[in-house]
């Protein structure tokens, strides 16, 4: 079944069950003509970059390795799919190619999502300037500097922040599923930035730890799965030795077993990297100063 965790009144009272997809699949496209040669940004606009043959074998085989997650190698019978893409060329294309993988019966739907679109980097760009822009980045910091009539990171973040509203609004008025015994998973076929900073928002990582994170490669994925109690975690899924690869630290990873883990009703998150930086210095005793 659906994972499902129960809401409570102001009275502590049960209120009504809420559903959970199972599993959260972020994406990043296949391979695109803008991967293999910067220069195809100076005559075709981002939103309309393809994807190479490369990226097309890629998504396809992505679809597969998706399709062995969510069906458990083909243990489960009782799971669904719904979609989210970007609506750029490179990411409805991975999603077409993905699709193949899935039996119509299996796709709830699919909707295109304006906020997880790639981080706008101005118009047509001129690969030199391009350049001397992203070394500046690099000094500056890559969450906080914001490209000349482009976005930066926290814009991103900002935009995906609102998306998340909207999922969770989806999901509690059931909009994306009907039969609460079949297992909902969700794929967000998305871009790498915009991937980095949804796990940022829902997981709570501080701008110091996003300038960590790496990106992934083209049709890599990564899959937030229910813990024992109702908790999402990259832990599920994926080992320390994969997190530690993408830039997590050893405080985030404990921080993702834990959500992999807790027992119902620990549900008070522990991120304690806020209490590290913050409060550094508690005092030794509650006693109160004469």
């Amino acid at each position: 079944m659906l994972g499902n965790s129960s809401e409570y009144n102001n009275n502590g009272q049960t209120h009504h069950p809420r559903f959970l997809p199972k599993r959260i699949i972020l994406l990043r496209h296949g391979e695109s003509a803008g991967n293999i040669d910067g220069s195809a940004y100076t005559t075709t606009p981002d939103h309309k970059i393809p994807l190479t043959s490369q990226g097309i074998d890629q998504a396809k085989n992505a679809g597969c390795r998706i399709r062995q997650v969510i069906s458990d190698s083909g243990e489960r019978s009782n799971w669904k799919v719904y979609f989210y893409v970007s609506p750029y060329e490179r990411t409805r294309s991975t999603l077409r190619e993905i699709g193949r993988a899935f039996p119509k019966k299996r796709v709830i739907g699919v909707r295109e999502e304006c906020r997880v679109r790639e981080q706008d980097f101005g118009n047509f760009q001129v690969a030199e300037r391009m350049k001397a822009i992203k070394e500046t980045r690099e000094r500056f910091g890559r969450f906080y500097y914001r490209f000349p009539e482009g976005e930066s990171a926290a814009d991103v973040y900002d935009r995906v922040s609102s998306f998340l509203e909207s999922l969770w609004r989806d999901i509690d008025m059931k909009r994306l599923q009907h039969d609460t015994s079949d297992e909902l998973n969700l794929v967000i076929i998305s871009h790498g930035l915009a991937i980095r900073v949804f796990l940022m928002k829902w997981f709570k990582w501080t701008a110091e730890q996003f300038e960590y994170l790496n990106n992934l490669g083209n049709c890599e994925f990564r899959v937030m799965q229910l813990g024992f109690s109702g908790e999402y975690s990259l832990a599920v899924h994926h080992t320390e030795t994969e997190m530690l690869e993408w830039g997590l630290s050893p405080q985030m990873i404990a921080d993702q077993k834990w959500r992999a883990h807790t027992s119902r009703g620990d549900w008070i998150e522990k991120c304690s990297w806020y209490l590290d930086t913050f409060f550094d210095q508690f005092a030794d005793s509650d006693a109160e100063e004469d």
